[in-house]
């Protein structure tokens, strides 16, 4: 990864955000130091400007920022870093925003499950699913749906969120192993979108 450092003095800007929920959780500078350190630990390392020194997020409180994925704007002079949280880093941001999964957990989902299709660990759910065949992975979507719907309409509602949690999760296995994404269905509901 080729990195301009120059810009800035030495320094670039890193955008941490919650690759869970797409929120973003603090922006920090990262010398060259800073960034060695931070993809040789897997956790979030800045330079701090008014100390003068390497600080990893989380190094007193234990709620360190793990790294998912680190990725250069197209200057190569800013960094986006996709983290998950390991714990409360006291306000949910830094920017005041409260950090709910909210939709955004749907795309971290889709990339948890696109791995299982791609490493198919042994002793997974999703793999198992994905080894028993599209017609039985098409068959779960069905049960679940028939699920959805008791439970809408016959049940209490109190597991109604359970049930469709259960349908969309199926669904996106079966998209999954027919080749296509949940990223593909909002794309197709966003051509349909009228304001």
């Amino acid at each position: 990864m080729n990195l301009d450092y120059n810009k800035m003095g030495g320094l670039i800007p890193a955008i941490v955000q919650d690759t869970q929920t797409g929120a973003v959780l603090m922006m920090g500078y990262m010398n060259e130091e800073a960034y060695r350190t931070t993809v040789a630990s897997g956790k979030v390392t800045f330079y701090s400007r008014t100390k003068q020194r390497l600080w990893t997020k989380g190094e007193t409180s234990g709620n360190f920022l793990n790294v998912v994925k680190i990725l250069p704007d197209c200057d190569g002079d800013a960094l986006l870093v996709k983290v998950n949280p390991a714990g409360p880093t006291g306000a949910d941001t830094c920017f005041g925003e409260t950090n709910r999964g909210g939709v955004f957990f749907l795309q971290y989902l889709q990339e948890f499950i696109t791995r299982r299709f791609e490493e198919k660990p042994e002793g997974s759910y999703t793999t198992a699913l994905f080894n028993s065949g599209v017609n039985r992975m098409a068959q779960k979507v069905g049960e679940e749906a028939v699920e959805t719907v008791i439970e809408a309409t016959n049940g209490t509602g109190d597991n109604l969120v359970y049930e469709a949690a259960d349908l969309v999760y199926h669904l996106i296995v079966l998209l999954t192993g027919k080749g296509f994404s949940i990223e593909d269905i909002a794309g197709e509901l966003k051509k349909r979108h009228r304001e």
